[in-house]
């Protein structure tokens, strides 16, 4: 019996063992290493495939074959496949998968505020930029990014390592400069944060909301555009490292041909003109320039699994100016962590911001005390070491004499929860606190020459505030009868902003120069009480409602309404609460039954709307309040005999209960076309756009006020314009890409109104370029109803008299010529329009060829029909910089040609007359730039796997410019009320830029 139970174990044991071993081998096989290949529609292997073991961090990228390689690590495994511009899919280890085109352009999502759409479903303009389109460069601030990438927005930018672009959408919509002229910056969705936060490498895409239909949602800061950063996040899967870094070389694309020190002596000899022959042979350009080296590095992580996800990222980025004695360096840390807890109906997440910069720049004041200016001006018969006299100042010693340093800290904290509450139905709120700090120095050393018989000069300010911002908002969707779609969103805001809490300090006469402004103590004096100077603590307050409601009938008409309710604390006691609606709508017509059997459009929807927004911008807390200031002081002798010294006060601004945002009504019509399949798509815009209640000080009677001027809304100016987009898959291979996008962009400017029943002057004069030898009414433009901004109004130059003067034409009362010239034009007849700043075309223009491993990108962009006021020109054209007081300046080089003249009896005299406004120097400022050229090569699946790509890139900026434009730079300065006039003291010379960087995913 116990044989035959041995003898029936035995029996069993072998074929349980057999199976064993057969499921041991079936597991193996699974778990082995599996192959396949990916195909596009064409068939055609696709480089660079992701290939993810769905529930890990397994997973690799195809060959160039389009084969993957991947060792799975479950039994039952499953691949998830997916591919830029095609539908993901799931197959089984070892599985050849053959990829669908997505309409990627329809189906991505586009932030719109306070959520997400489906490019399809959009009724409004926004315009994306993803990461992989943004502009590459030595940039020190991401708007430079956005340069010609979106139509309609004008961005300007500078060689200024401390300097920052200006940027403005769809034309000037107000008569104050800086904050109030800029777009709405929001990132992340936390509104208003200082674009400084971001590094450019951080950065995932950019949203441009264009129409006030996209705008309204942000009510009162709204009116020039509002830009939504959204930054890297973390991802699920394996754990992501990725390195970028680059060293660049700025040199200075143009500089001045100004005068040599042989040419000076000529001249003299030529003229009779006495000079200032002091030994030396110096070109002053050359001695202050150099060529800057840039280094920026960028190293992030990020990853996590379905419930948690995180992200890390430090930057550091150093720039040299061009210009000695300028540069800066900036340090960016950014974290995030998300998680979903319970069972994924709440998500939580929070993150830390923080940036640390240091500038240190030169001096750029007018009157001579600029480096830019005096690196001109300067005599080359000056030897190196020659000491300037008053408003006639050696750049070098400047450089070395007078410095300044800022330093910029800030902290930004943010919390985020999202209740899933039902299907469809989310509940948000978001929670921000950021703190900043900013300290100013500046010494002017014993040797300076600006701050003579000071023996030596500091000066430090600080500066501090902190902002909060709360928002909850509840997004409802839900499709009825499977053709019905309805979204609602309604919210809650309220931020609270407390700045300019700060104080300074001036002293002077210092034992030495070694601790500069780090040690005020050293100085021996103190000007009293004007030697300190103090900010004034404010704290601004802002609360919103905000609503709206998107209705979809069968992905065929959608319909889109906006409303929001703000209040703020900066404005009038009877004008502290705005009503900012829009509506919009759209109709896809290919979705038509009638379009179905059509081949020619892929896509083709038009988009109506019509939304006001207002802008708060640039307003502080004591915007519409009277505020009084000390202005100066008053002795009072008590009973005691005693003198005591007292501060005066008197009115610094006039109260206004009545002062209110400026509003801007947009009308925008769009149409959205593909053709073949999306390969060429893009949009064409029409919009209209007026501003009303456009704020202006004006003057007012002291009988009235108790000051001489208030700030009140008057004005009315208008924006039209037309903008056009092409993108297009030129050429789409196996191994050869050719994409190209175009757009372009019209916009007329007009001022409509100026003045009213209360408020009113006779002049709004700008721009101002401080040119030698004109004293008085040296502006170049003014501000007038039915004239855009940047309307030049000055004299028309007539040629030279017999004595070798300047001559310009007389006009009559009504600004017709009377045929007469005359040397001495009269300010108040004699103006008229000569021109206008404003650009008729704006043109971006990018083309991206791709073979292989290989990419190589041209971007051009243009700006074309508008005038540029050569104040540089003007100014060293004047014949007053031989005779100075304080010693021969410099000129141009073509003074000898065109101010120098030949008088009948052969006698060659120098025309001496003042350098009035005219159109004399109004150029073309037109031009077409190379912006970017660019070079690259991808490494994939680098030593062993452990580099999944590595990309060598070459980038050149500002390649080559074609313009006629004889200044600097075409690319002046487009913000504010005068745009187009270039001066000599604050333009920092645009630069030439070479880098070499490399970008590695690890």
């Amino acid at each position: 019996m116990k044989k035959g139970k041995k003898q029936l174990k035995v029996r069993l044991q072998r074929p349980l063992l057999s199976a064993a071993l057969l499921l041991c081998g079936a597991t193996a096989m699974a778990q082995g290493l599996r192959t396949g290949v990916i195909t596009d529609a064409n068939g055609e292997p696709l480089v660079g495939v992701s290939v993810l073991e769905q529930g890990t961090q397994n997973g690799t990228t195809t060959d160039a074959n389009g084969r993957y390689r991947l060792t799975t690590t479950k039994a039952n495994a499953k691949l998830r496949v997916s591919y830029t511009g095609y539908e993901a899919q799931i197959i089984s280890p070892g599985q050849n998968a053959q990829m669908k085109e997505s309409n990627e352009t329809l189906n991505e999502l586009v932030v719109v505020g306070y959520g997400t759409m489906r490019r399809k479903d959009v009724t409004s303009s926004i315009t994306t930029v993803n990461a992989k389109d943004l502009n590459q460069g030595v940039f020190t601030d991401p708007a430079q990014m956005l340069q010609g990438k979106v139509p309609g927005l004008f961005v300007t930018s500078t060689g200024d390592p401390n300097g920052s672009p200006s940027i403005s959408l769809r034309g000037a919509s107000s008569l104050r400069s800086g904050e109030a002229m800029q777009p709405y910056y929001v990132i992340d969705g936390i509104p208003g944060v200082d674009i400084s936060m971001v590094a450019p490498d951080d950065i995932e895409s950019i949203d441009v909301l264009r129409d006030a239909t996209a705008t309204a949602i942000y009510g009162s800061k709204a009116a020039n555009g509002v830009i939504i950063i959204t930054t890297k996040k973390g991802k699920a899967g394996r754990t992501n490292v990725s390195y970028n870094g680059y060293v660049g070389f700025d040199c200075v694309a143009k500089t001045l041909d100004m005068m040599s020190a042989s040419g000076l002596k000529a001249l003299s000899q030529e003229t009779g003109v006495a000079v200032d022959d002091n030994g030396g042979d110096v070109d002053w350009q050359k001695e202050v320039l150099r060529t800057g080296v840039s280094h920026n590095h960028n190293l992030s992580i990020n990853g996590g699994n379905d419930k948690t996800k995180y992200m890390a990222s430090v930057s550091y980025h150093n720039r040299q100016g061009v210009v000695k004695g300028s540069d800066m360096s900036r340090l960016n840390v950014r974290s995030l962590l998300s998680t979903s807890v319970l069972k994924d109906h709440l998500d939580l997440s929070v993150g830390a911001n923080m940036m640390y910069g240091e500038y240190a720049g030169v001096a750029m004041d007018n009157e001579g005390a600029s480096v830019m200016d005096a690196m001109n001006y300067f005599s080359p018969l000056n030897p190196v070491d020659w000491a300037g006299k008053d408003k006639n100042y050696n750049p070098l010693r400047m450089i070395d004499e007078d410095t300044s340093e800022n330093s910029w800290k800030r902290q930004q904290f943010t919390a985020k929860a999202t209740l899933h509450i039902i299907d469809g139905l989310d509940l948000n709120a978001n929670y921000s606190y950021g703190n900043r700090q900013r300290t100013s120095s500046s010494y002017h050393s014993t040797l300076s020459e600006i701050t003579t018989g000071q023996n030596g000069k500091a000066n430090r300010n600080t500066s501090q505030g902190h902002e909060s911002t709360f928002e909850t908002y509840a997004n409802f969707s839900h499709t009825f009868n499977k053709v019905h779609s309805l979204s609602l969103m309604a919210g809650y805001s309220w931020e609270e902003r407390v700045g300019n809490d700060g104080f300074g300090l001036t002293v002077h006469n210092f034992f030495d120069d070694y601790v500069k402004w780090n040690n005020l103590t050293y100085a021996s004096t103190i000007d009293g009480i004007s030697g300190v100077s103090s900010d004034v603590k404010e704290t601004v307050r802002n609360i919103s409602f905000y609503g709206r409601v998107n209705y979809s009938y069968n992905g065929r008409y959608m319909l889109q309404a906006t409303v929001r309710r703000d209040g703020s604390s900066v404005f009038g006691s009877n004008n502290r609460w705005g009503t900012f609606p829009s509506v919009s709508a759209a109709w896809n017509i290919t979705e038509e039954p009638f379009m179905k059997n059509q081949n020619l459009f892929s896509n083709l929807k038009l988009r109506v709307g019509y939304g006001v927004s207002g802008n708060a911008l640039g307003f502080g807390a004591y915007s519409a309040v009277a505020t009084y200031g000390a202005s100066g002081y008053f002795d009072y002798t008590d009973e005691n005999g005693v003198t005591t010294t007292y501060r005066t006060l008197a009115a610094t601004k006039n109260a206004n209960p009545n002062l209110k945002w400026e509003s801007t009504g947009m009308f925008n019509v769009g149409i959205d076309y593909a053709f073949l399949n999306g390969r060429i798509n893009g949009t064409i815009e029409f919009y209209n756009k007026k501003t009303w209640d456009l704020i202006w000080n004006y003057p007012v009677s002291t009988n009235v006020y108790p000051f001489g001027d208030i700030n009140a809304n008057v004005g009315e100016i208008t924006n039209r314009g037309v903008e056009f987009t092409i993108n297009a898959d030129v050429i789409q291979t196996k191994d050869f890409r050719w994409n190209t996008s175009l757009n372009l962009s019209h916009n007329m400017n007009r001022v409509d109104k100026l003045s009213n029943e209360i408020y009113h002057t006779d002049k709004f004069t700008q721009g101002d370029p401080m040119v030698a030898g004109v004293s008085n009414n040296g502006y170049t433009q003014r501000i007038l109803e039915g004239e855009p901004l940047g309307t030049f109004y000055t004299f028309e130059f007539a040629g030279f008299n017999d004595l070798g003067q300047s001559t310009y034409y007389v006009h009559d009362e009504n600004g017709a010529r009377t045929g007469e010239v005359t040397t001495a034009p009269d300010d108040s007849r004699d103006r008229v329009i000569t021109g206008n700043a404003q650009p008729k075309l704006n043109l971006g223009w990018n083309n991206t060829v791709s073979y292989k491993n290989w990419y190589l990108t041209a971007f051009f962009t243009g700006v074309f029909g508008n005038k540029i006021y050569n104040g540089t020109r003007a100014s060293y054209m004047a014949a007053s910089n031989l005779a100075s007081a304080s010693g021969t300046k410099n000129v141009l080089a073509d003074f000898a040609t065109e101010q120098v003249v030949k008088l009948s009896d052969g006698s060659k005299v120098i025309n001496t007359s003042p350098s009035y406004p005219s159109d004399r120097w109004i150029e073309n400022g037109s031009y077409l730039r190379l912006q970017t050229l660019s070079l690259g090569y991808t490494f994939r699946n680098c030593f062993d796997g452990w580099i999944n790509s590595a990309t060598l890139y070459f980038t050149a900026n500002n390649v080559f410019t074609i313009t006629s434009y004889k200044g600097l730079d075409p690319e002046v300065y487009m913000g504010g009320t005068a745009p187009g006039v270039d001066y000599r003291w604050s333009v920092y010379p645009h630069t030439r830029t070479y880098m070499v960087g490399v970008k590695v995913n690890f």
